[in-house]
């Protein structure tokens, strides 16, 4: 049987990919009949394990039953283009060989009649293939280091897990555009969190409904009947209502059965993203699930991961309570600088973040298996905080079963505002970096989370390019120049003393005038993103602005980490205390950095920049 493969290579343009792939069709092949103004019947008559599908990126989606031996498969939907193919996208024929494969097509395109159908170029550029060759036509803004998909939409990263030197990365995925849609779950894995291998869809709509997001532990003591270290998966199936629903893994991830008594969780209400851990105090699972619409999160115990009971609830009327909550996360860290510990309970919104739009909050507390109760400040509130001060940070959750004790969390590095219109389009969104979670007490007395970037990062640096010792910073700024190397991506480390009334403002900049500015406040204590001015910015109003966090500190030293892809900055404020994520669209790379202060009392310590590559 022909399989539908897969392979890699670059070439700049949309028209050096269509040239590419042509080689690899098969001649033939499709029997196209319009049936009216927006009802397209495609008859599949050659032999061949892919059909290439045309998308159009600006155009309505239409719906495509996929009819085999009679009987409908599946319903995909996908934007066919109807004026200009921007990528194309493989279908899988590989499970229907031997079979009668007939689509079923409702188009959006608004045509009056089945001749103006005839003229929409996807009936052209409709092909079967031998195999799919992917060409990267996205290399100005796709990151070099950030795991993103090959092509396709993005959102959410799901069920993450460590196992076997591996660590296992699902994601919300659309395989046939890249707008949201077509919910699954995608899948990839690393040695290390920076090198990614894509692997095949590991879920796909069913039944029950889309997959939406939801989690996966290793299942080290068999209660579940799979199997000693199957890996279970968790999440929510999203059709008419949302319901849980459990798949199982005996190939470490790779491919998963559902279970047969799906849906292991229904309620009178919509709830979603399920999350989970095994409790060794209490000898029993212990899940989490976000009662979207209440504003609360629910709490369930199992023996068996198969039937699950409701202990509790928390979060109405506590702290933001803004748009929808999503996809938590429940994980003890010890509190830097002491030996006690402190639960962490993560909640993702959607809007009501600090600069709209969508972000994580966090609650710290204890946890006795059953009830989460929150920490309270000096005043007896449960204080709203929050785990990333930009625009593009959302949906963090933690892998499970990671090594040495680590909690390493990762994020969507967007924003549901725009995240739909970013200027790509043959793929939108990556992760954030890897963090490391922490706690550490602030000097307000109160305990926060933080987030360093994950140590496996230090084996980006390929060469330190610049280097700056002691010395007083006035309005006129010190220059330093970025790395030419791979489109100006760099690692930037500043440490910088600023007393009261001696702001430090640091620039990145290029050639075309575009600019980000991040300053720090040494009244406020505060750390600042201005990314209005940064290129690309006017596909949505929401996303020009100032990001502003607490740097939690009060003497004045500040060290900066700041990480600049393709298009993304992360900056990391005095060991991750500080965290701050922006999506960037340089028409250019930026090629400098300027260091100025406004008073007379700040003073550069330490200025290491490093250039990066993923090889």
């Amino acid at each position: 049987m022909k399989l539908c493969k897969s392979t890699l290579r670059s070439l700049p343009a949309a028209a050096a990919l269509l040239a590419a792939s042509a080689s690899a069709f098969a001649a033939g092949g499709l029997d196209v009949a319009h049936l009216g103004a927006n009802n397209t019947l495609v008859r599949i008559t050659g032999d061949a394990p892919c059909l290439l599908l045309p998308v159009q990126d600006n155009v309505e989606d239409a719906r495509i039953n996929v009819l085999v031996d009679g009987k409908i498969a599946e319903t995909i939907h996908v934007r066919l283009a109807k004026t200009a193919t921007d990528f194309t996208v493989p279908y899988d024929l590989t499970p229907y060989a031997g079979k009668n494969v007939v689509l079923e097509i409702v188009e959006n395109h608004g045509h009056q009649s089945a001749d103006e159908s005839r003229a929409d170029v996807c009936w052209n550029d409709m092909k079967l293939a031998d195999g799919f060759t992917y060409v990267d036509q996205e290399t100005k803004y796709r990151p070099l280091f950030h795991h993103a998909p090959q092509y396709g939409w993005m959102n959410d990263p799901n069920g993450m897990f460590y196992k076997d030197g591996k660590w296992h990365l699902y994601y919300q995925y659309n395989p046939y555009g890249s707008k949201w849609q077509n919910m699954s779950w995608g899948h990839s894995v690393s040695d290390d969190l920076i090198r990614w291998e894509h692997l095949p869809v590991a879920f796909r709509p069913d039944g029950l409904g889309s997959i939406f997001s939801g989690s996966c532990v290793v299942d080290h003591n068999n209660t579940a009947g799979f199997g000693n270290g199957a890996v279970v998966a968790l999440y929510t199936s999203a059709g008419t209502s949302q319901m849980q629903s459990m798949a199982a893994s005996t190939d470490g991830g790779l491919t998963f059965s559902t279970f047969g008594g799906n849906p292991i969780i229904t309620l009178d209400s919509e709830a979603r993203d399920p999350n989970l851990f095994w409790n060794e105090a209490t000898g029993e699972w212990n899940l989490y699930l976000a009662h979207a619409l209440e504003h609360e999160m629910l709490f369930f115990t199992s023996p068996d991961l198969k039937t699950w009971t409701l202990q509790s609830s928390f979060g109405k009327g506590i702290a933001c309570q803004d748009g929808v909550w999503e996809c938590p996360d429940l994980f003890e860290l010890p509190v830097d600088g002491s030996k006690g510990k402190k639960w962490v309970l993560l909640c993702n919104i959607n809007p009501g973040a600090p600069f709209g739009g969508s972000a994580t909050q966090y609650f710290i507390g204890d946890w006795d298996g059953h009830t989460f109760t929150a920490d309270t400040d000096a005043s007896g509130v449960i204080p709203t905080k929050w785990l990333d001060f930009g625009k593009d940070h959302y949906a963090t959750v933690s892998w499970s079963d990671a090594p040495d004790g680590r909690r390493t969390i990762i994020g969507w590095m967007s924003n549901w505002q725009y995240a739909n219109d970013v200027p790509t389009l043959q793929y939108r969104s990556a992760n954030t970096l890897p963090r490391e979670a922490f706690i550490f007490r602030a000097p307000d007395n109160q305990l926060y989370a933080g987030s360093r970037p994950s140590p496996e990062l230090d084996k980006l640096r390929a060469a330190l390019t610049e280097k700056a010792g002691s010395q007083k910073l006035s309005a006129t700024p010190a220059t330093f120049t970025l790395p030419a190397d791979n489109d100006g991506i760099c690692e930037i480390n500043v440490a910088f003393q600023a007393k009261k009334g001696s702001d430090v403002k640091l620039t990145l900049f290029n050639n075309a005038g575009e600019e980000v500015i991040i300053t720090y406040n040494a009244a406020d204590h505060t750390v600042a993103m201005d990314r209005t001015k940064s290129g690309l910015t006017d596909f949505s109003a929401d996303f020009p602005a100032v990001t502003v966090g607490p740097t939690f500190e009060k003497d004045g030293k500040i060290s900066l980490r700041l990480f600049i892809d393709r298009s993304s900055i992360e900056l990391f404020s005095n060991g991750g205390r500080t965290a701050m994520t922006n999506l960037v669209f340089p028409t250019q790379p930026y090629t400098g950095l300027r260091i100025a202060s406004d008073g007379n009392s700040a003073r550069l310590n330490d200025l290491k920049i490093y250039s990066l590559s993923a090889e």
